[in-house]
This record gives structure tokens, sequence and C-alpha cells, in this order.
């Protein structure tokens, strides 16, 4: 791989002068109306190194790294590369530079093959296939990876998928790499590849700067941490220390930092861990049932998984777990549950009766409530308030709205208890929700749901991009509904999650379900193997 002259530096070692960072932000400022996002940043990372960037949601993580790609431009401050000062006036220019971000969100075009997905915006009005595969190749190869160039990207796993964002991002010489949450949607083996891929990438000399919400990643995977905190870094883990302190007094020390002192000693603060060997979490179960599905089946579409034959029942005040691989069905099961996705066989009762043919006013007013984890589309509309994505699914209906006309000081109010019960960042509630951060966003969703009394919540990836103290927030509220006889449903890629939540967790694989496991010991164990059938 050629690397670029103006980025060869390297971490410092202890002896003689310390080269130049591969990339140094000084002073990063950026404000918007009514919130400061960025406050005066200072961040150096290191050619051949992997630095950790964790914070809280709304911290300042995805506004000081859509600055250094280019996204957005900031009020205040410069920014190095390879020691030059550089203005970065737009994604292009980043990737000039070589710095390469791999988002959140999957970006790849579903229909086109990876091979096309990678020559997008190439730059030259002639496709050169044969260029093109050469350095699809050397890059696989540095990777680590095996991925089918002519593969349709739909027909791809999330772990191929990540590993083609990363060749994306890395397609024009790039020596510095932003991974924003990569691990979120992975499986434990998909996590396990990725760390490989970014050794092999260190080794390489690419600076790589790791954003996640999981502290022990941060820990093992991290050369050096940096901690945001309100806009601000407040605080940092040299490598050094990374060596010498044991994970529990890192984690410690990083909770501490992030939410005060003395914040980890708090009951259900701490990074949620679950050691299988000792067995998960297990209740009694009421006789009740809830939910039933008989030989459910759901039409996927050409692009998308499909349910076929399910049978299933929840019982009233249970937490029931749906464990698989990312894409084997499981919002295509949610959301026909909800009533967003019609059913093609089968049937599904809710205390009894079938809601088969109720749309989705009507099963929410039965108590279905449904959090999808496709927050920015599906969950929200991005330019109408907080205020307003809040009473979104009661549209008409009073207290808010009275002979057809609206009664914004009931929404305001009833918005800012919200806001401020679940410790949503905002500047006010008529900011429009777009501008938050995922992980607001996410708060806003979790609060829609429960303030309207529900009998069954479905919940797709509850805690998905949430930072330590707000995932552990939501996982008590998921506890406590339970215990007041609300039937739970959770959908999560995290199977600790779902060991440390659920009374029993259902794996599906292919659209079908492959089994069902009572929680318990050897649990985790028993949901793995299932999840390879």
């Amino acid at each position: 791989m050629i690397t670029p002259d103006h980025l060869t530096s390297t971490a410092p070692t202890g002896g003689g002068a310390s080269p130049a960072p591969a990339v140094e932000l000084r002073g990063i400022t950026k404000a918007y109306p009514g919130v400061v996002a960025n406050d005066d940043i200072d961040l150096s990372v290191y050619a051949g190194e992997v630095h950790g960037l964790l914070g809280e949601n709304g911290a300042g993580k995805s506004t000081l790294m859509s600055i250094l790609s280019g996204m957005v431009q900031p009020d205040a401050g410069t920014i190095r590369v390879g020691g030059q000062e550089v203005s970065i006036t737009s994604p292009r220019k980043a990737l000039e530079l070589g710095i390469g971000t791999v988002y959140q969100h999957l970006t790849l075009v579903p229909t086109l093959t990876v091979l096309e997905n990678l020559m997008m915006g190439s730059g030259s009005a002639l496709l050169d296939f044969g260029g093109a595969r050469a350095r699809f190749d050397e890059l696989v190869a540095t990777l680590g990876a095996r991925i089918d160039p002519n593969a349709v990207a739909s027909t791809l796993s999330l772990g191929e998928l990540q590993q083609v964002e990363i060749v994306k991002a890395l397609w024009r010489e790039t020596r510095i790499l932003v991974l924003d949450e990569p691990t979120s949607m992975l499986t434990p083996q998909g996590v396990t590849e990725l760390q490989g891929v970014m050794q092999r990438l260190k080794d390489s000399g690419i600076a790589i700067i790791f954003i996640t919400h999981k502290l022990h990643e941060a820990i093992e995977i991290g050369d050096r941490v940096s901690i945001l905190k309100a806009g601000r870094r407040v605080g940092g883990i040299e490598p050094d220390e990374l060596r010498a302190r044991t994970p529990d007094e890192l984690k410690t020390r990083i909770i501490d930092t992030m939410f005060g002192e003395g914040a980890a000693q708090l009951a259900g603060v701490a990074e949620m861990e679950v050691h299988t060997e000792e067995g998960g979490h297990h209740r009694e179960l009421s006789g009740e049932v809830a939910l039933e599905l008989i030989d459910l089946s759901v039409d996927g579409g050409a692009d998308e998984a499909s349910v076929h034959d399910m049978t299933l029942s929840v019982h009233r005040g249970e937490i029931l777990g749906i464990a698989g691989v990312d894409g084997n069905g499981q919002r295509q099961l949610a959301q026909a549950i909800a009533g967003q996705r019609p059913i093609s066989g089968g049937d599904i009762r809710l205390e009894g009766s079938s809601i088969r043919k109720l749309g989705v006013p009507d099963r929410q007013r039965r108590g279905i409530g449904y959090v999808t984890d496709d927050r920015l589309h599906e969950g929200t509309v991005l330019d109408m308030s907080v205020a307003m994505n809040i009473v979104l699914k009661r549209i008409g209906e009073r207290p808010f709205w009275r002979r057809g006309a609206i009664r914004q000081q009931e929404i305001d109010a009833f918005a800012r208890d919200l806001v401020q019960r679940y410790e949503v960042r905002t500047p006010s509630v008529e900011t429009n929700i777009g501008t938050l951060s995922g992980g607001n966003i996410q708060k806003v969703l979790l609060a829609r749901e429960l303030a309207f009394d529900p009998k069954l919540i479905l919940y797709n990836k509850p805690t998905y991009g949430l930072d330590v103290k707000t995932a552990s927030f939501v996982r008590s509220q998921i506890r406590e509904q339970a215990e007041q006889g609300i039937t739970v449903i959770v959908i999560s890629t995290e199977l600790d999650e779902l060991v440390a939540l659920c009374d029993r967790i259902a794996v599906m694989s292919s659209g079908r379900l492959t089994g069902v496991v009572d929680n318990g010991a050897g649990a985790h164990a028993r949901v793995g193997e299932l999840m390879l059938a």
C-alpha cells in the first residue's frame, strides 16, 4: 500500500523528540443555536495506534468526527495532518488528505455489487474495473478478509458489510481511519473479526479513531483513550495507564470522569457484564398468555428476509428476547406485530383475540408499543420538533388536540416533562429532533412509547448507540415494566444483553424460529449454538 509522505508519523515511544501526530486537533469549537457541541477540544492521534473516543450521548463525539471528515466546518480551532495545518472544507478534501470514515449507519447501495459500490464517486469518467479489482485485492489482503467483489451488497452478512465499508474508507490511500460505533450491530464473532482487521491496519501504520459506547472495547482495543463530556475533552488514559491498571479500575475511572466522581459506585451505572457460567436472569413466569404467534409468515420483499411459519407464545409480564444475526427477519417480525407490515400467513393474537386485521392506530389503542431500530427514518420526522415527535402517534387525540385544533401548550408541557425525566439533551422541546445526537433521539423514542400505558412493548435494539449510563437506565425501565405486568419483547444482536435481561430467549435464523431457551446456567452457550444452526 502506498503511503503519502505527509502521513508517516508514528506514536511517541518515549525516546528523543516526539514525531508529529498523524492528525492533531487544537481548540476545535462548534456551536449550534442553544448548544455548544464542541468546546475548545484538543486531540492528537498517532500513526499505528487505535485512539478510543468515549463520551455520553450528546458529548460531542459525532460533531468532532463530522468536522474531521469535512461534513461540518468548525467555528474556531486548527487541524494539522502530518504536522501541516489544513482546512477540511468538504468530504472530498478529507479523502484527499487521507482521512476515511466508516459511519455508524451503513452507506452501501444494496442493489449494487461490492466492486460497483467501491467505484462510486471515483471521479473518473471511465470505469476501470481492472484497476479497481487490483485495488480491492490489495486492500482485502491487508484486512485479511474474504469478500466476493461480485456479490450484491444485500446478500452479505452484517460483518461482511462492515468490512466492505472499511475497504471503501481505505480506497483512496487512507492513513487516518475513523470508525463510528463499528461493533454496535455485530455478533461476538464479527467483533472478534473486526479486532483482527484493526490490528492489521495498525500494523500497516494507519491511525484509527475508534468511537464506542462500550467501555470494555475501548480498554481492550484502544492504545489510548480520550473522554468527552458536554462538548469538552475532560480526561484521557495514556498507554502506560492502560497497561498498568485492571479493567475494573479503568472502567471505574472512565465512568467517574464521564458522569462525576463516585458515579461508578451507583447501582446500575457500571457497564453491564454477564458471567455466563454463573447463569443469567431468571424469573417465574405468569401462566397468562399475552401474545400468540400462530404459524406466522411475513413477506420480506425482494431485498429483505421473510418470516416463515413462526409459532410462539409470550406470557404476561415476561421479557422475551429475540436473538440472531441481524437481517434474519427480526425487523419484519417486529413490524408485523406492530401492524406496520402485513402478514402473509398465520395469525397474531393479543390476549386471545386476533389482531391480524387491525392497523397501527388500533393496535396502539390496544396497548402495543414499538421502539424501532431505525430511529432516523422509521421512528422520527427529523425536521419536526422534539415535542411533535413525542406526540407523533397521538395526532388528533386529547389532550393534545381539541375539536381538530392543536393545543401546543399541552404538547410542550408534556414533552418538557418527558425530556427532563429521560435526561434528553436538547436546547428546548421546540428544537428539531434531527439536530440531536443519535442517543438522545433514542431516548425520545423510549419516552414516547412508555408514556401511554402500554400492555406490550417491542424493542428493536433498545440500547443501540446509548452511553453506559443511559443503557443501564433503559434496562432498568424494561425490568420495571415487566414487574408491573407489561409484556416485553427485546430484539437484540447483543447476546450478553439478552442473557442479562430476559426470562426466555428465542433464536431466529433465516426467518425461522430455531429454538427457545429458558434463561439460567448455560443459556449463553445454548443460544450461541442455535444461532449457528
